[in-house]
């Protein structure tokens, strides 16, 4: 049997029984850790989702795997905040000591692949969404490719809602605000030399090219730093060179890592390394910036009255897709995601909705 929407005003939050939801909440949970649902196929996840969504008697809208709902009693004069989180997991490391789709309780803790990163966020956002009569207007999405900033995820879904003022993304944070997370730029660094043969010292070296460049990305420091995510940070993590032990390359490529903060957009930076470097850049996307809002934003007002603390965010996150104000917070622990025998905790799960409700309502 379906079961209905249902709002509610919660004057008392003492009074309030949470464990239904909950225990929604976590039997749900179950079966998306059951499913597999790695990157870009997640269609059994979504139809999930979506089941679940009509059974609870709401008109679901989906774009290929990206699931939504919006509130019944939508006004639009009235402010919309967007509750997002994604379906979708990395694959299993080799060290899990479990099957990571087979969801395990061992006491308070449910484990199992994606539980923390980030089913948690995802089913206490929906059953808030389901318990709440709020000031604003919701809208629930669950979306797909967040782990890989995939072209079919979060970007096809934003174009067909409404207009949104401020998004909450669920997210492990501990359930404290999020304002601010780094961006991601990844660089293709290329020095040019000249082929020889090395027994005769021919040619122009490539990696001999390279090194004025690796020891600038070593050693240069941005300027503006973040109060919430500290500096700019760059890493080079790939070099590749050489075809054989006798031939001088004439080809060096490095990848380069950039974690920008949100002083700085990635076009800056990007303009500001090939200022300093010798070599051929050339970015891949400039479309992973880093996000904030200020934390004079009523929600990140209201967060810090009840309580919890303001953080800067390391990890990237849909949010750098979002072309409006965005906060990260949600059940669990960002270590645990990407880990070996991830989980959430239920009490988490139970807090997370709670304080969800309390965030959002009048």
């Amino acid at each position: 049997m379906a079961i209905k929407c249902r709002f509610r005003i919660f004057a008392d939050m003492k009074t309030t029984d949470f464990s239904t939801y909950t225990n929604d909440a976590v039997a749900l949970l179950q079966r998306l850790i059951a499913t597999p649902s790695i990157s870009r196929s997640e269609t059994e996840v979504a139809d999930i989702m979506e089941e679940t969504l009509r059974s609870y008697g709401y008109p679901v809208q989906r774009k290929k795997n990206n699931v939504w709902v919006i509130s019944p009693d939508f006004i639009e004069k009235r402010p919309t905040v967007l509750l997002n989180a994604h379906l979708d997991t990395v694959k299993p490391v080799s060290s899990w000591t479990r099957n990571p789709f087979s969801p395990t309780l061992e006491g308070d803790r449910l484990y199992g692949l994606g539980s923390n990163d980030c089913g948690g966020g995802l089913v206490s956002l929906l059953q808030a969404f389901r318990m709440l009569t709020s000031p604003f207007n919701l809208i629930f999405l669950a979306s797909a490719e967040e782990e890989v900033s995939g072209a079919d995820g979060i970007v096809q879904a934003l174009p067909e809602l409404p207009p949104i003022d401020v998004a909450i993304v669920g997210e492990p944070t501990g359930m404290q605000p999020a304002v601010a997370e780094k961006g991601l730029m990844v660089l293709d660094v290329t020095a040019h030399g000249k082929s020889g043969h090395a027994a005769r010292n021919e040619g122009v070296n490539a990696i001999y090219e390279v090194l004025d460049d690796l020891c600038w990305f070593r050693s240069y420091r941005f300027e503006r730093i973040s109060d919430f995510l500290g500096a700019t940070k760059m890493q080079v993590t790939v070099i590749n060179a050489g075809t054989q032990h006798n031939v001088v390359p004439d080809e060096c490529h490095m990848v380069v890592d950039v974690r920008t903060n949100e002083l700085y957009t990635n076009q800056e930076v990007y303009d500001i390394i090939c200022q300093h470097t010798h070599s051929e850049v050339k970015a891949r996307s400039f479309r992973l910036g880093s996000s904030h809002i200020d934390t004079r934003h009523p929600l990140i007002r209201k967060c810090i009255d009840m309580g919890m603390q303001p953080f800067g965010s390391p990890t990237l996150s849909d949010q750098a897709l979002m072309p409006f104000p965005s906060f990260k917070l949600g059940p669990g622990d960002s270590a645990r995601s990407h880990s070996a025998d991830e989980y959430i905790g239920i009490s988490e799960i139970r807090q997370a909705i709670e304080t969800y409700v309390r965030l959002l309502s009048d």
